[in-house]
Parts: C-alpha cells; sequence; structure tokens
C-alpha cells in the first residue's frame, strides 16, 4: 500500500485512489461536491484544491508547485507530498464559495436540506462571513420532475453528480445540464421525467437542497431524526440501509454503504416499500379459537396454548404429523428458535421453507446493481436453518400438497409478508389440518380456520440477520417499538423454546454457531469517511 505525507504527517493509502479519498478516510475534512466514489471524476466543483510538491524545472528537487490541483483527480503513489494546511488552500475554498452563494436563496428555515446540508457546513467551515454580491439573485421557479422527486433549481450547485448517476449508475439518463454559465441549470430531457427505478439514489447524492423526496418533503427535521442500521427486506439482495425515525416512527429510508451488497444505492422498492407497518389492518392482539370462533387471548398464556396443541398432534408417530412453515420473511434467529421448539415435541416433525415470492426476473443495471426478483430477503438463511435440523423438509408447494393429502394433523405456519401471500389453495390445503397456527402481519384467509392467531412484528420492529442470495449473513437492529399490542417475534419465540429473559439476536447467533460449526459471521460493511459526502 503506497504511503503519501499529507500536511507533513505520512498517511498509508488504498492502492489506486484518489487522494481525495485517501484524506478521507485518514480524517482530514476537505470540502467536495463533485465527487463521490462511486461515479466517474469530473474534478468541476474546484473545492477540493490541493498544493502538490512537484520537481523543480531546474534544480529537480522537489518543490510546491505554483498552481493549485484537484485532489480528487490526482491519484496516490508512493511518496507523493500534499498539502491542505495553506494560506493559497484556504483562499481558493473561500473564493470557491463565495461564487457557491452568489445566487444562493437564503431559505435554510424552510430548506428539507437543513441540518445535514454540505453548503451550510462548508460556507460556516471554509467560506466568509458576508458576501459582495449586491445585484439581485437570479430566480428559478421550482420543477416537478418526476413522480417522487422535486427539483429547487435555486439551490443547485452543479456538482451534476445526479446526472452522472442516472448516465452511469440508472443508465436511463433522464437528467441533463442544460445552458451555459451562470444560466446553466440541471432540467430533464423534454417528456422524459425522472422515474427510472432507482431515482430516489439523485436525493441522496444532492448535497444540497435542490433535489428532494416528495415523500419526505417537509416531515421532519433532519436533527430530530435517529439513524438505525438495517438491512432491506425489500428482496433477497440484503441492501444496507438506514432507518431514518423519531418518536419511535419511521420516516425515511436511505442507502448504508455495503461493498458486498449495494454498494451506496438501493432501489426505490427497497427505499419507499416499508409503509405497510403502518396499515390500517396490522394484527395487534392474539386470537385463540373457541366456541364463538376466535376470542382475545394474553401473550402470557399463548405459549401454554400452541405448546399444548402441538404436544398433542405430536403423541404419535414421534411428530411425523406436525409441520412449521419457516418464512422467508423470518430471521435466521426466530427460523433457529422455531424450528427448535417444533423438533424438541416432535422429533419427526417436517420443516418446510415457506412461500417465496418471485416478481419477473432480476433486473441489472449498467454498472452491476441488480433488483433481485425474488422478495424475501431470507430464504437462504432458513434454508440453513431447515439442513441443519435435518429429517424431513418440504419446499412450499410440497407442503400445501402433503397438507392436502392429510399427511399433517397440526402446523405452525409463519407469514410476514408485506402483500397477500396465503393464495393458491393455501387454504383449502390446510383446511384438514386439526390445529393450524397461524403467526402474521396482516389477516388472511388461513384466520377462518386457524387455532390461534398471533400477531407479527414488521422487520423494523425486530432485531436478528438475514442471509442474502449469496449467503452474505447481516444483522439489522430494532429501528422502532412494535405496533401496540404486538411482541416481537424473537422475543415470543424465545420463550416459546423455553428460554428466559430479554431475547437477543447476537445471543442467539451464539447458540446457532454453537451448533452449525460452519455457519458464517455477520458480515460487517467497510465504514465510510465521515467526511465523504
Amino acid at each position: 500500500m503506497p504511503k503519501i505525507v499529507v500536511d507533513g504527517r505520512e498517511i498509508e493509502c488504498r492502492e489506486g485512489i484518489p487522494v481525495l479519498q485517501a484524506v478521507l478516510e485518514a480524517g482530514w475534512d476537505v470540502p467536495h461536491y463533485c465527487y463521490h466514489p462511486g461515479l466517474s471524476i469530473v474534478a468541476s466543483c474546484r473545492l477540493c484544491l490541493m498544493e502538490m510538491k512537484m520537481p523543480h524545472p531546474q534544480t529537480k528537487e522537489p518543490a510546491w508547485a505554483p498552481k493549485l490541483f484537484p485532489s480528487c483527480q490526482t491519484p496516490v503513489k508512493e511518496g507523493l507530498e500534499v498539502r491542505f494546511d495553506s494560506e493559497a488552500v484556504r483562499g481558493a475554498q473561500q473564493h470557491t464559495m463565495e461564487y457557491y452563494l452568489v445566487n444562493h436563496p437564503l431559505d435554510c428555515p424552510v430548506c428539507d436540506k437543513a441540518g445535514e446540508c454540505y453548503l451550510q457546513d462548508y460556507s460556516e467551515k471554509f467560506g466568509q462571513a458576508s458576501s459582495r454580491m449586491i445585484e439581485d439573485k437570479l430566480k428559478n421557479p421550482k420543477k416537478d420532475i418526476g413522480s417522487r422527486t422535486l427539483l429547487y433549481q435555486d439551490r443547485c450547485v452543479l456538482c451534476s453528480r445526479c446526472v452522472r448517476f442516472c448516465d452511469e449508475i440508472a443508465g436511463a439518463g433522464e437528467l441533463c445540464i442544460v445552458d451555459r454559465g451562470a444560466r446553466a441549470e440541471i432540467d430533464v430531457f423534454p417528456g422524459v421525467p425522472l422515474e427510472n427505478e432507482l431515482q430516489g439514489n439523485v436525493v441522496d447524492l444532492c448535497p444540497v437542497g435542490c433535489l428532494l423526496s416528495k415523500d419526505f418533503l417537509f416531515q421532519q427535521r433532519v436533527w430530530l431524526l435517529r439513524s438505525i442500521p438495517s438491512i432491506s427486506p425489500a428482496d433477497s439482495g440484503g441492501a444496507a440501509i438506514w432507518i431514518d425515525q423519531n418518536e419511535s416512527r419511521v420516516y425515511r429510508v436511505r442507502p448504508r454503504f455495503n461493498e458486498k451488497a449495494n454498494e451506496w444505492w438501493i432501489s426505490d422498492e427497497q427505499r419507499f416499500d416499508w409503509k405497510y407497518i403502518y396499515r390500517q389492518d396490522r394484527l395487534n392482539q392474539p386470537r385463540v379459537r373457541g366456541a364463538d370462533g376466535l376470542g382475545p387471548a394474553t401473550w402470557e398464556e399463548l405459549p401454554a396454548f400452541v405448546r399444548e396443541r402441538l404436544t398433542g398432534a405430536a403423541q404419535s408417530d414421534d411428530g411425523a404429523r406436525v409441520a412449521a412453515v419457516l418464512s422467508p420473511m423470518m430471521s435466521v434467529e426466530e427460523a433457529f428458535l422455531l424450528a427448535r421448539f417444533v423438533r424438541s415435541l416432535a422429533p419427526r416433525s417436517t420443516l418446510a421453507l415457506g412461500y417465496t415470492p418471485v416478481e419477473g426476473e432480476d433486473r441489472k443495471f449498467p454498472k452491476g446493481f441488480v433488483i433481485r426478483a425474488e422478495k424475501a430477503p431470507n430464504r437462504r438463511g432458513v434454508q440453513r436453518v431447515i439442513e441443519h435440523f435435518g429429517g424431513a423438509a418440504l419446499e412450499y408447494d410440497a407442503f400445501l400438497a402433503a397438507a392436502k393429502q392429510g399427511r399433517f394433523s397440526a402446523a405452525y405456519v409463519v407469514g410476514g409478508y408485506p402483500k397477500s401471500w396465503a393464495l393458491n389453495g393455501t387454504r383449502s390445503a390446510c383446511e384438514g389440518l386439526e390445529t393450524l397456527i397461524v403467526h402474521d402481519l396482516f389477516p388472511s384467509p388461513l384466520d377462518e380456520i386457524a387455532a390461534a392467531r398471533i400477531p407479527a412484528a414488521a422487520w423494523a420492529e425486530r432485531e436478528g440477520s438475514f442471509m442474502n442470495h449469496a449467503g452474505l449473513l447481516q444483522a439489522f437492529q430494532r429501528a422502532v417499538n412494535p405496533l401496540e399490542g404486538v411482541k416481537a417475534d424473537g422475543q415470543f419465540l424465545y420463550e416459546l423454546a423455553g428460554e428466559r429473559g430479554l431475547f437477543r439476536a447476537a445471543k442467539v447467533r451464539d447458540m446457532i454457531a454453537a451448533e452449525i460449526a460452519d455457519f458464517p459471521q455477520v458480515f460487517e460493511p467497510r465504514p465510510e469517511p465521515e467526511f465523504a459526502h
């Protein structure tokens, strides 16, 4: 790894990266707008300029060159010496910042970007307190450029990140820079609105309040939000995300860097399709079937009821007529606890992989980002759990066929899907069961024949880990409290399995690792530099 000298301090760098990336990773706060490690380098913002030593044309000895160099466009090499802490660099930063503020409106109090705006931060740290601008500022109308995005052109700094993203990552090319000089601005091509499946990323990329999400507009001040690391449940890609919440309510989802899964990006379905957790028809109370149908039950009495029913069904043939359907929406820890519980009561029981929704085919983008057709986050993890316990195992369709043939008398079926899933004959297949335990988020046709209906918690209300399509195991934290009346799935299954105390996903993972020698470790993404915008 090459070593360079920055402001008199030697640092070790990753091979082939620009000086700017190296110093950001080493802890320097160097202002920059146009640079992004996932996009091409244009060196247009001129904020990251640095001084650099070069051989003197006469003496050939290293000396500070008379001009400044863009650090984003200069690759690291062994022995390179640069500096940012100099009068020349500070003067360049101040003049550049003054230029950016010439036409920028002073509307920070009403701007959605306030609190995480780089123009605010840079103006305070690298700019000047006063402006020499006395003429009227140029004003541009706000533009509705797509179904999810607004463009406030007055705030634009023409970093071109959004344009490059649409060209290079999304491959749709809806955005462009029109006109030249002081009249240059971002716009969409006529009749081509911003509607690609990754378009929400342009809002994250925008360093100022130019591109804004209609979904989040005027919802919250960002300094009130708490960001919780999580994994998207929208598909099998395992995209790392931030869940931004305030007072235990989710307000937005943003990408979190992960070099092995999604890099810096997420799809629109991963970004926006989480609002089902606030649907009005969420189940919020356990119910047990009595003479008058499903009636209210308490969480305290539910484990004994489930255990009694499954134990009764397992008295003959070591439980060969008992089944557990493990949904790919479950975490690895939840699937392990339920499988272990069922097998403890019924050693010959069947473990089935739950319904796995698939929509179309994988959609691949120019630089490798993929939207997975498989819309379940943990099919691979549940399969590993089922493989570990061995014995009878079935895919979902095979389970339905066996249930319809009368092979089972009792089943514990887990759902947890954001969309309707108990279709294609699921109810008719389960009608012959003497005991059906349903653990789900929303009402379904199975409720009509269920002996017990257990309300599930949404993924943002739980903690655990998902294993993506490639076998990458990643942990997610609970972001918000479960819906009132609901107990987190992991906690309920922990108690059902006979464990005491609070459920902690890391503790259960230790239990899994003790039983499954080759079970992978949780992958932790490389942290992004604090000042890498």
